[in-house]
């Protein structure tokens, strides 16, 4: 063979490498752009079809502000690229309630908001957040009764629930802790959601509760429901059933909706200001140290868990876990790993228990003894 072509020869086997190179770079960045994690929520207008919801001043329905509201919030929500939006219902029609659980479970969403109005005989007014909860408050149980009775509509209701009764407080508390190591994220939300309603929208503020709610309990990820306010009420009810009014809580409760997923991104849960009748005022000020810190110092942990369950905190409780921590705050307990004040450190720890089945997990602020909010420690660091 000619001795003049090996260099060509040479250097066109470089060439075919090169492109092969860059072909395989492009296919793995593009597999891993494909493999990104959508931002999934779900969008459940409440009631539907036959069921009407709460009837309020010129026959306003429930059903109809409910639907508005939710698919001008999806509407803002589809403009971020990063999100998927997924409807229970996009039109008048009745769905299950267990069936708007499934869509969501499905969907493997990150988040299941439920938006509703309220009503009374009275000329109440004010909006409130829902987490699930299962808190024997008589009051309470009344507004998750008229909610959970919805399922008297439905086809084989005893069979779909197994044997759950709305009437009965036994069974309403029965609901009880399938979605506790997603409460604080749901509660996380329905302050962000609350707060913009008070101070955005300048509503009555009800307050974030805790109640024993069907739709929620169908759910695995942080859910809320929301009553935006009373159809009942001569002033709230037009203005909820007023295109500008609906405009308004489309536009707050996106935004709300959009600061959690900014939090989340963190891997934090802020320190929150709620108030709920049923805990112990102990909850705001979760003793964690007797040891006096630095007033400039934090200590970061990792939240793996919370229920009513008092577990021993032995590694085989949690996966193989070592070092657990227990909190106990009211009639509830809390269960963190990690103590450190090197924020990359946490992150690491996180990872550890995120690889370990606790995929909820999520990093904690701490200071002198007191939960504080992770963004006020990270601009201070």
């Amino acid at each position: 063979m000619n001795s003049q072509l090996f260099p060509k020869i040479k250097m066109r086997t470089k060439l075919l490498s090169f492109f092969a190179f860059i072909c395989l770079f492009l296919f793995v960045n593009q597999s891993l752009f494909a493999q990104k994690r959508e931002f999934v929520v779900v969008l459940d207008a409440g009631h539907g079809g036959k069921d009407p919801g709460k009837v309020g001043h010129n026959s306003a329905k429930e059903k109809e502000i409910a639907l508005n509201i939710v698919l001008q919030v999806g509407e803002l929500l589809e403009n971020d690229k990063d999100i998927k939006v997924v409807y229970t219902r996009k039109t008048d029609v009745f769905v299950d309630l267990w069936e708007r659980g499934r869509i969501a479970n499905k969907a493997d969403a990150n988040l299941f908001v439920s938006i509703h109005c309220n009503a009374h005989n009275s000329q109440a007014k004010g909006a409130e957040t829902w987490v699930l909860g299962t808190h024997a408050n008589r009051q309470n149980f009344e507004v998750a009764k008229a909610e959970n009775s919805v399922i008297l509509l439905e086809d084989n209701y005893k069979v779909n629930y197994k044997g759950f009764d709305p009437h009965s407080a036994e069974s309403v508390i029965g609901l009880t802790l399938m979605q506790e190591e997603y409460l604080d994220q749901s509660i996380q939300l329905a302050s962000i959601i609350q707060n913009g309603f008070t101070d955005k929208l300048n509503r009555v503020n009800r307050g974030v509760k805790q109640a024993g709610f069907v739709v929620l309990h169908q759910t695995y990820m942080p859910s809320v429901l929301i009553e935006t306010g009373f159809i009942t009420n001569s002033e709230e009810g037009p203005f909820l059933n007023s295109s500008v009014g609906q405009q308004k809580f489309s536009e707050s409760i996106y935004k709300g909706i959009l600061k959690y997923k900014e939090q989340l991104a963190l891997n934090t849960v802020s320190n929150v200001n709620f108030e709920l009748k049923e805990k112990s005022t102990k909850s705001n000020h979760e003793i964690v140290s007797t040891t006096k810190k630095d007033d400039y110092e934090a200590e970061f942990k990792v939240q793996i868990a919370s229920g009513s369950r008092k577990l021993e905190t032995k590694s085989y409780n949690f996966n193989g876990l070592d070092d657990v921590e227990r909190i106990e705050i009211g009639s509830s307990y809390k269960y963190y790993l990690g103590n450190t004040s090197d924020y990359s450190k946490i992150k690491e720890i996180l990872q550890l228990a995120k690889s370990k089945g606790y995929t909820s997990a999520f990093i904690v602020a701490f200071k002198n003894g007191n939960k504080v909010s992770i963004e006020d420690v990270l601009k201070k660091s």
